[in-house]
Parts: structure tokens; sequence; C-alpha cells
């Protein structure tokens, strides 16, 4: 089994900042791409940034040069730097990951429960 675990997640005020991070323990074999999506209330889970094997990053338009994706593969973990927060960026912060969990088998997508990111005005 595989379990992605999120922390980090709180009330900062806004433009403030915050660090997420997802570990990932259980069976693997090897991760591919680790992302991070978020999702506020009432609106659909949208991606905040992407990080692959070997390091190379991809952001949504609304978060570049605020944001900052990185991976500890010795880790298994991903993080989430976040910076100049505002009030609209309050929501579930997802981590998803593709994982394999032996050598040979399917690469599967696996997402943690998420952790709540609240920004004040």
């Amino acid at each position: 089994q595989v379990q992605l675990v999120e922390s980090g997640g709180g009330l900062v005020q806004a433009v403030g900042s915050l660090t997420l991070s997802c570990a990932a323990s259980g069976s693997i074999f090897s991760i591919n791409i680790m992302r991070w999506y978020r999702q506020a209330p009432g609106k659909q889970r949208e991606l905040v940034a992407s990080v692959i094997g070997g390091g190379n990053t991809v952001y949504a338009d609304s978060v570049k040069g605020r944001f900052t994706i990185s991976r500890d593969n010795a880790k298994n973990t991903v993080y989430l730097q976040m910076n100049s927060l505002k009030p609209e960026e309050t929501a579930v912060y997802y981590c998803n990951a593709f994982i394999r969990t032996r050598a040979g088998s399917s690469v599967l997508g696996y997402w943690g429960q998420g952790t709540q990111v609240t920004v004040s005005s």
C-alpha cells in the first residue's frame, strides 16, 4: 500500500508564506511526477505545480514567481514553498504522485488527504 501524507497547512495572513510537505510511504519502487493541486470551496480542483524525477518543474500561471515546488527523492517527499499568498488562494491543497510499486508494475496515481490553507486579508 502507498500513502501520501501532507503537512504544513494552516492560517496565514495575506502576503505571508507557508511551506507544505507531502511524504510518500509504503511499497514504492519509483516515483515519477509529483504534483500539488488545490480546491477552493465551490470550485474545481486545479493543478498548481508539478515536478518530475529529474527536477524539471511546471507552474500554473497564477503562482509563477511566488510558489516553488521541489522534491527530495531520498525521502520520497515533495514540498511547496508558497510566498506572497493571497486570500483567494484559500483552499485545500492536495498532493498527487504517480508511483510504481515494484519493478515492471504499472504507474498508478495516488492522492493525499489534503491540507487546509487559509489566507486572511
